[in-house]
């Protein structure tokens, strides 16, 4: 049993209740090939499996405790589940729910033998209610099987290696649990999902989903707070399983005064939200949970991008999210924040999460201590109805997931024409993927989407381009408008493909309207003389002193640029085969990070 506190252990952090258990630890483990446990109903067997896992660490990472790197296309868990531990009051009346932050690609969960839930989508979490299984207290069986195709083309797959062995820039697989898995009590009538909206010159709104609409008249009360001062109140009548709310913030109105108020990575200011569910007869509370939001607005207008209505010229670093002994899993909550402050650190103000959807640790993380974060998610190979079919609901999902997290700034439902790599002379892929980014923003209109990042764009509401050429071309080729246009409007790309692919991302382009920024730049490979480990780069250089003039190089030529809004470099860490990044593997930077910070800044090291 585990009390809920800021210091960003809970697994979800945007909605926490006062006490939670987990779940992680040593399971029992079987990988299974042939699907022989399903046959031998597995599920419901008094016998333990096997072998044993590290949970949340999937079986390829060392950190598992099995480092099994070979193709798994089926996995099964199995572990005790103690209810009396869980409740120590006993449930009365209460359900048990089990929550699984990400099971890669298809679970399915067993309790005593009966199925209780099943779900597709290897980025996005799941809730599993025991209520219904359990006879009492005392101990239960919990039994998950994944299933995850190593191969096939058509499921989000992001950089996990459809090879047997790593190869190139991609990554030993993930497979099955690979984010916390944890239990909490909550009443029949309770908060299931709680999401915010803010507006800087007015306040906040908020969508709060219940498991139900009350049997009695019940209200949704929410309470703002910055530290001790009470900013807002609001009680609203529950009419629906889903309230909405306008919460108005007073102190907002003093123009002179609203600046404290404000989110942005330099003064990453958090209010506190709590909200209950209250019976309105008796007043008696039925549920409560604690929330936060950060006051802020992203947007792009007239070429640049804004961020509190001010232009900000983003520097951001891609980061592939991947980790040596974890894989996409992470070791803790110290580790995810580690990675978040070295960013900073190093003078970016934003990353780039590539081809991966983070814990949402990692964000609470970026929104507690300031830093401005892409939206991203593992793309498909191919394209087809499968893919779309799968893509989509996932792709709804990840956005009501995340969209409450003040640092995160855009979306980016594609990456480099993954999934779509004919869209130039496809027609249907290119709807596919307007049509991603049209329904991006009807989940969540506030924040600028791109339809396909890097490469060819129907619909984006920023212009990412990806240039891995060597400094002195890239300051020609973006020095000015005019030579930007030649890159833009007459396909002047290093990888010759046309930016633009509609009437309207054009207009757009040539009104001024959408920010231009190189999204991909950079990947310079240090591989000092007499190191005989496997490197990979876009380029590469053999000493300190080539790293560092290499990397001032590349920066000062987008910086003397007139028309960017933005850079990416790619990219924060070694990983894998790409030996690329500005620290190593082991989170060691590759130059002082004064120097580092100088060069990403342009400003002395301080």
């Amino acid at each position: 049993m585990r009390a809920t506190a800021p210091d960003g252990t809970h697994p979800r952090p945007m909605m926490c209740r006062e006490h939670w258990t987990s779940l992680d630890g040593t399971w029992e483990f079987a990988s299974d090939p042939t699907d022989t446990g399903l046959s031998e109903r597995w599920f419901d067997s008094a016998e333990s499996l096997p072998e044993r896992i590290e949970v949340p660490f999937p079986p390829e990472s060392p950190a598992s405790g099995l480092g099994r790197t070979q193709f798994q296309h089926v996995v099964w868990y199995r572990r005790g589940l103690d209810v009396d531990a869980i409740a120590p009051d006993g449930l009365d009346g209460r359900r048990l729910l089990v929550h699984f932050g990400a099971v890669d690609h298809r679970a399915q969960v067993w309790c005593d033998g009966r199925l209780v839930t099943t779900h597709e989508g290897g980025q996005t979490p799941f809730t599993a209610d025991l209520t219904h299984t359990l006879s009492g207290g005392g101990s239960h069986v919990i039994v998950v099987r994944a299933e995850d195709d190593p191969v096939v083309p058509d499921q989000p797959r992001g950089k996990q290696d459809w090879r047997e062995r790593q190869h190139g820039i991609w990554y030993d697989r993930t497979t099955g649990i690979w984010q916390s898995v944890w239990a909490e009590c909550v009443p029949e009538d309770h908060i299931a999902e709680v999401s915010w909206t803010p507006d800087p010159a007015k306040g906040i709104s908020g969508e709060i989903t219940l498991s139900r609409v009350p049997r009695e008249t019940a209200a949704v009360e929410v309470s703002v707070r910055l530290g001790e001062e009470l900013l807002a109140e609001q009680s609203t009548l529950v009419k629906a399983g889903m309230v909405s709310l306008d919460i108005p913030i007073d102190a907002l109105r003093n123009a002179q005064d609203r600046d404290r108020l404000l989110w942005s990575p330099e003064h990453p200011t958090l209010i506190d939200i709590e909200v209950r569910l209250r019976e309105r007869a008796s007043g008696a509370e039925l549920d409560s949970v604690t929330s936060y939001a950060g006051l802020r607005s992203a947007g792009v207008d007239h070429g640049v991008f804004r961020l509190n209505d001010h232009p900000y010229y983003v520097r951001s670093v891609l980061n592939q999210g991947y980790r040596p002994q974890t894989h996409l899993a992470a070791r803790d909550t110290d580790e995810l924040r580690r990675e978040v402050e070295i960013i900073k650190e190093l003078g970016f103000n934003s990353v780039r999460i590539h081809q991966k959807c983070e814990d949402p640790r990692w964000l609470y993380w970026a929104d507690r201590l300031g830093l401005l974060v892409w939206g991203e998610a593992a793309n498909a190979y191919a394209y087809s109805a499968s893919a779309v079919s799968q893509f989509v609901p996932e792709w709804t999902e990840i956005v009501r997931r995340y969209r409450s997290h003040p640092s995160l700034v855009v979306w980016v439902p594609l990456n480099e024409s993954w999934g779509v790599s004919d869209i130039a002379a496809t027609p249907a892929q290119r709807s596919y993927s307007h049509a991603l980014s049209e329904l991006t923003r009807a989940l969540d209109p506030s924040r600028p989407v791109l339809s396909n990042e890097g490469w060819e764009h129907v619909d984006s509401d920023i212009l990412g381009l990806h240039d891995y050429s060597a400094a002195e071309e890239m300051r020609a080729r973006y020095v000015d408008r005019e030579a930007l246009d030649d890159v833009v409007l007459r396909a002047r790309t290093p990888h010759g493909r046309r930016p633009l692919l509609s009437d309207a991302q054009e207009d757009a382009y040539l009104a001024g309207d959408t920010p231009v920024m190189i999204t991909e730049f950079g990947g310079v490979s240090l591989a000092r003389e007499g190191d005989e480990a496997e490197s990979w780069g876009y380029s590469s250089v053999t000493s300190d002193q080539a790293y560092a003039e290499a990397l001032r190089a590349q920066f000062d030529a987008l910086r003397a640029s007139s028309e960017l809004a933005g850079v990416c470099y790619t990219q924060l860490m070694d990983t894998g085969l790409e030996t690329n990044g500005l620290i190593f593997a082991d989170g060691t930077p590759k130059l002082p990070v004064e120097t580092i910070r100088a060069i990403v800044t342009g400003e002395p090291p301080r």
